[in-house]
């Protein structure tokens, strides 16, 4: 059995209904986790079938016994050469929610948080090589910087990472305790845990390649979609709404949307709604969580 507070999904009655879902179709979501936005998509099918993918081995307590779902557990990264063992080359829909579930967050040995004192692991998949505390001890001080930057937006990252190096110099890191002690020296006043939360979630994309993981993703994703069929990204950092928007208005992650001869955009996939959908009021009530995720929904052309 599935716990029930592993994750309240996010968004849910909205990307339901982005992805106009078709009784008979065929569906994916790229993001099992705690099964909530799997169980949704299965209410709203008869014939059709849905494939789950998860590369966290705890999301495999949450699959649902119903014949019409088929659980992969692996990244969606993988999306295409998964479908094609059970002989899918084509989908009318496709959701993907790039959120990290309560269930990491609120796991003290995974490592995903500052509340606790475990390890510093943040990897999504047991199976990956390197963990944060790798990243930390071993990566140059340049790109150190470079992935606070990016990834975590945080604004004295060049001083964070030369204090990180000269740190482990004495000491290598291992807990998160030991390295939140650094992080509250060269936090803004007043803004400890927003900080170490930019840390954190830097660190978690390079541990788990979450960047390049999207970007194939979301190429694949055009190429198995049927023409009409929907997808549907929720994403919670700048970093990622951006490359998702991109690609939904040009169909290609960077550089300008190419035209035809006559003016007309070439491009893959139409975006829905102009803009990234946020959730409402009442859901942050319910879900904080929630307060930063962006909804965007494409069709492909």
């Amino acid at each position: 059995m599935g716990n029930p507070v592993y994750h309240i999904p996010v968004m849910l009655s909205t990307s339901i209904k982005g992805l106009d879902i078709q009784p008979d179709g065929i569906y994916v979501d790229l993001t099992f986790g705690g099964g909530g936005h799997s169980k949704e998509i299965l209410k709203h099918l008869e014939q059709g079938h849905l494939y789950g993918f998860d590369q966290d081995p705890d999301a495999g307590a949450n699959v649902p016994d119903d014949s019409r779902f088929t659980f992969i557990p692996a990244n969606f990264r993988d999306l295409k050469r998964y479908l094609k063992i059970y002989k899918v080359t084509e989908v009318d829909g496709i959701l993907a929610d790039l959120g990290i579930s309560s269930h990491q967050i609120d796991e003290p040995k995974r490592g995903f948080s500052t509340r606790f004192s475990g390890k510093l692991d943040m990897r999504m998949s047991q199976s990956g090589d390197q963990t944060a505390a790798d990243i930390l001890n071993q990566y140059e001080e340049e790109k150190l910087h470079r992935i606070f930057g990016v990834y975590g937006e945080v604004k004295n990252a060049k001083t964070l990472a030369r204090a990180i190096v000269s740190a482990r110099a004495n000491e290598p890191f291992g807990s998160i305790a030991s390295f939140k002690q650094l992080l509250d020296r060269y936090a803004p006043k007043g803004k400890t845990a927003k900080y170490a939360a930019q840390v954190f979630q830097a660190l978690r994309i390079e541990v788990n390649d979450e960047m390049s993981a999207l970007e194939e993703m979301l190429e694949q994703s055009v190429e198995i979609l049927k023409p009409g069929g929907r997808l549907v990204v929720i994403s919670y950092h700048s970093l990622e709404d951006r490359m998702v928007k991109n690609f939904m208005n040009k169909g290609k992650l960077f550089g300008e949307l190419e035209k035809d001869f006559y003016g007309n955009p070439i491009r893959p996939l139409e975006p829905v709604t102009r803009k990234a959908l946020v959730a409402s009021e009442e859901e942050l009530l319910q879900n904080p969580r929630a307060r930063s995720a962006k909804l965007r929904i494409a069709k492909k052309l």
